[in-house]
């Protein structure tokens, strides 16, 4: 890889969003919690997540990730709070075309995505990318698997 490669793959944007990550860390009693790993780099992502009426009421996440999985979890984290599976689901495949098929950017509210398009050369940095946002979904599935367990409980004991 070339240097110039490297210095458009790391711009500023980049490095600034991975050194400002929202909702670092991890949520007492999460409703749902999920951890992925990348093989291929070792980058690796925790979330805990909280969802009140099917949307994310708060959110927490532990990013150890290259500065391009750092950035993509600080625009995950910035926008996350209120946002459904749907869109958590959508917006993810928006940004798997951006990256992998040469679709359009990312719409509002993750249009900040844009700033990864230099990564999109760089097929062995697309999972660490993806890592938040697999995390996160994941979450959301524990979390809606916990409440339909909790409600079958509660319907057996009526």
């Amino acid at each position: 890889m070339a240097d110039s490669d490297l210095m458009q793959l790391y711009s500023r944007r980049i490095l600034a969003l991975a050194s400002e990550i929202p909702h670092l860390g991890r949520l007492p009693a999460p409703d749902g919690s999920a951890y992925k790993r990348s093989p291929q780099c070792g980058s690796s992502v925790t979330v805990d997540l909280r969802l009140t009426d099917g949307r994310i009421s708060d959110f927490a996440q532990e990013v150890r990730a290259c500065a391009l999985g750092q950035a993509s979890a600080a625009i995950l984290g910035g926008a996350v709070l209120g946002r459904t599976g749907a869109e958590i689901a959508a917006s993810r495949q928006q940004l798997v075309a951006m990256l992998k098929e040469d679709g359009p950017l990312p719409t509002a509210p993750f249009d900040a995505l844009e700033t990864l398009l230099p990564a999109r050369e760089f097929a062995n940095r697309h999972a660490s990318i993806l890592l938040a946002w697999d995390a996160t979904l994941a979450a959301i599935e524990a979390a809606e698997s916990a409440a339909q367990s909790s409600e079958t409980l509660s319907e057996k004991g009526a």
